[in-house]
């Protein structure tokens, strides 16, 4: 058996969930440091609860983080963040790059788990451009940032700066944590504020090897892989959809963008068409969305961004590599075709176990909730959502949960954000089962 077999027997993939939960026992217990706490008290629940909600990079909170953490304390949610973003096993191969200068074989195949890189000789390079190309992001982002903290909002520099950065590294890995009891509320009608924002949300939820691609064949679309043309496409209109939902429903609701001028229902319903996309800030109250906005979001938030990026949910490419099989299914094809490629039935298998596999770990919760609070169903199918998408936006509802529900929270976070790639990984990963024989086929009545 050669080493590469013996490898893949191992499941790398298995590697990804152990290292968030090391990273997030390590949370814990500095989150858990009376210096962490402005009260000085310690509260392992807030903490625990804190630190998976920052590694998934999702949002959620019990507590306030601009006032119930101390600078030490965001300092290390930020840290988090920041790992949880780049990926645990990426930061472990820049390390190993690092200090010996090489990689041996089981580590590349478990950063290739987690950065989606096509061939084990392409990991070197894309780790080090990953790192690179995600502080370059965040650095221009925190400055830009900064630089309106600093002279519209009176801050003195280095509060500004350390909102402006703070800020960008929680936009770009999609968190959604804010230093502001209110989130960003009170910058809804700040374009200066919730455009380089919402530009560092989409910039690191479409993915990297979206970008990678691009670099190399942007002058050549119809040589564009399947993934990068449902990744592009589907992400604008999802977007496109996002925006025109709170344009349709929420520029006139009293409790959302009714009250705001032109400029702050424009700059609302741009961020009410971005945040569900795994970002997790909100600019208006979502417990007095409408509805029909909420249906929206739920879609968007299950759906999520990119593979490989920093958003979570089912992914992009999933939904629509779905959409399509379904859309092939009614034409009576025998073959699911996007452009000039078509679709192998391992891609179609993988789709649907990842999807219905979130929809059954969604379900699951909601029941779990629902027994465990009495909270309108709404909300309750909301905050699942938003956690399994690692979204972070809330009604309400999160900080008034019991200790039992918000470990039932913690769970689907931890699933959401690294159960999907887990999943995903593991299918492509493992040695396809074949049989020497095959039974008679039936067809079994469906619908």
């Amino acid at each position: 058996m050669s080493m590469v077999d013996h490898t893949r027997r191992r499941n790398p993939a298995r590697i990804v969930p152990l290292s968030f939960l090391a990273v997030m026992a390590v949370g814990t217990m500095m989150l858990s440091l009376p210096i962490a706490h402005a009260s000085g008290r310690t509260d392992v629940l807030a903490a625990a609860f804190t630190t998976v909600s920052a590694t998934c990079v999702t949002g959620l909170v019990t507590v306030d983080t601009a006032t119930y953490w101390t600078p030490f304390g965001q300092a290390v949610i930020i840290l988090l963040i920041q790992i949880g973003g780049l990926g645990t096993m990426t930061l472990a191969t820049l390390l190993a790059l690092l200090v010996r200068g090489r990689v041996r074989l089981g580590m590349l195949m478990r950063t290739q788990t987690e950065t989606k890189t096509m061939g084990l000789g392409d990991v070197r390079r894309v780790v080090v451009r990953i790192v690179l190309a995600t502080l370059a992001a965040e650095g221009a982002i925190a400055l830009w940032l900064t630089w309106r903290f600093r002279a519209a909002y009176d801050d003195d520099l280095l509060t500004a700066l350390w909102h402006g950065v703070f800020h960008a590294v929680s936009a770009f890995n999609n968190a959604g944590f804010a230093l502001y009891s209110d989130n960003l509320v009170g910058f809804v009608s700040d374009g200066w504020i919730i455009a380089p924002i919402c530009l560092a949300i989409i910039a690191g939820g479409i993915g990297y090897p979206a970008y990678f691609e691009l670099l190399r064949r942007w002058h050549r679309p119809h040589a564009w892989s399947i993934y990068l043309r449902l990744t592009l496409a589907g992400y604008a209109i999802l977007l496109v959809a996002g925006i025109a939902a709170f344009v349709l429903w929420e520029w006139n609701n009293p409790g959302t963008l009714g009250p705001l001028d032109l400029w702050g229902k424009v700059w609302g319903s741009v961020a009410g068409g971005v945040f569900p996309r795994t970002a997790g800030f909100n600019s208006i109250d979502y417990g007095q969305i409408r509805p029909e906005t909420l249906v929206v979001d739920l879609v968007l938030m299950f759906v999520g961004g990119g593979s490989a990026g920093t958003a979570g949910g089912v992914k992009v490419t999933t939904f629509f590599l779905l959409a399509y099989v379904i859309w092939s299914e009614l034409r009576g094809s025998t073959e699911v075709r996007l452009g000039n490629r078509g679709v192998s039935l391992a891609a179609q298998r993988q789709a649907l176990t990842v999807a219905l596999l979130g929809v059954g770990l969604v379900t699951s919760a909601v029941i779990a909730l629902i027994v465990l609070t009495d909270h309108p169903l709404d909300r309750v199918v909301f905050e699942v959502v938003s956690a399994f998408g690692t979204v972070g936006l809330s009604m309400n509802l999160t900080p008034q949960l019991p200790p039992a529900a918000q470990l039932v929270i913690m769970g689907v976070m931890f699933c959401g954000r690294v159960g999907t790639v887990t999943v995903a990984s593991a299918l492509a990963l493992s040695r396809p089962r074949t049989y020497h024989y095959h039974l008679p086929e039936e067809h079994t009545i469906v619908g």
